[in-house]
């Protein structure tokens, strides 16, 4: 990705030749590595066919895949650009999601479980719990600026999946958020690993991207919002984009009816 700006990613992606190279089998849904070509230019994608989605029954509108390119658009219009580049797209399995193939760095860790003990400084807790052998442990995730963020834009979008799994840092120590299909659901779904800053209250700079969020709402961002998620949905966003700006606090867990961490957790 560091070869590719952003437009080129997305014409690459959206124009270029798209060939199955494996499945990602720990995916619920069919989840496909490709390769992507055009020009000369070639670069790694996932793609997730429509015709691969398994029916949720608390998710009846739309495809995953919409709401996968929806949380993209809004990441693109906040400007923190925490979801790698994602269109819909037809590919060799019909219409599906395409978005550019994070490669993680494999020695820098964003979310772990530890010893209950070993809760380090530069660390946030989120909870604590027993492992299958009934040794105390505890989930932490770092204190991180991006996974700050990433924990507002969750909020946002209603993020009813933010697994530890679901969260990237690449070899430029950039963090990107994938897996995005259980978004956008008009009722309070927030379920996430991501509970470290609850109940604290948000950077005031944060105030500046949710009035441009309201804004764009408006606007363009807006009108391509309406073809990918369902009006209720789209309502339900202006209201949580309203309601964090009038109350500028990340949210706390515990809501009645929904678990707040998902799960697994990885």
């Amino acid at each position: 990705m560091e070869s590719l700006d952003q437009a080129d990613a997305l014409r690459l992606l959206q124009q270029g030749d798209l060939s199955i190279e494996g499945r990602l089998v720990a995916a619920s849904n069919a989840t496909f590595y490709c390769s992507l070509t055009m020009d000369g230019v070639q670069a790694a994608a996932v793609y997730k066919p429509v015709r691969g989605e398994r029916p949720l029954w608390d998710f009846p509108n739309g495809t995953l895949a919409q709401r996968e390119v929806a949380t993209y658009l809004l990441s693109t219009a906040s400007g923190w650009n925490l979801v790698p580049p994602t269109v819909l797209r037809d590919g060799p399995l019909g219409e599906g999601m395409a978005q550019l193939w994070i490669e993680p760095a494999t020695d820098v860790e964003m979310i772990d479980i530890v010893p209950r003990s070993e809760v380090k400084p530069g660390w946030r807790h989120v909870l604590d719990a027993f492992d299958s052998d009934g040794d105390e442990i505890s989930l932490v995730h770092a204190e991180n600026e991006d996974l700050r963020r990433l924990a507002v834009f969750d909020s946002v979008v209603n993020n009813a999946d933010r697994k530890g799994g679901h969260v990237l840092v690449d070899e430029l120590q950039r963090v990107f958020a994938v897996d995005h299909g259980l978004c956008f659901h008009e009722e309070d779904k927030l379920r996430t690993v991501l509970w470290g800053w609850a109940g604290e209250a948000m950077p005031p700079e944060y105030a500046e991207v949710l009035e441009k969020l309201e804004c764009d709402l408006a606007g363009a961002v807006g009108g391509g919002l309406r073809k990918l998620i369902h009006r209720d949905e789209l309502d339900a966003l202006r209201t949580r984009i309203q309601r964090l700006r009038l109350y500028p606090v990340f949210p706390e867990s515990g809501g009645e009816g929904w678990p707040s961490i998902p799960w697994p957790v990885f």
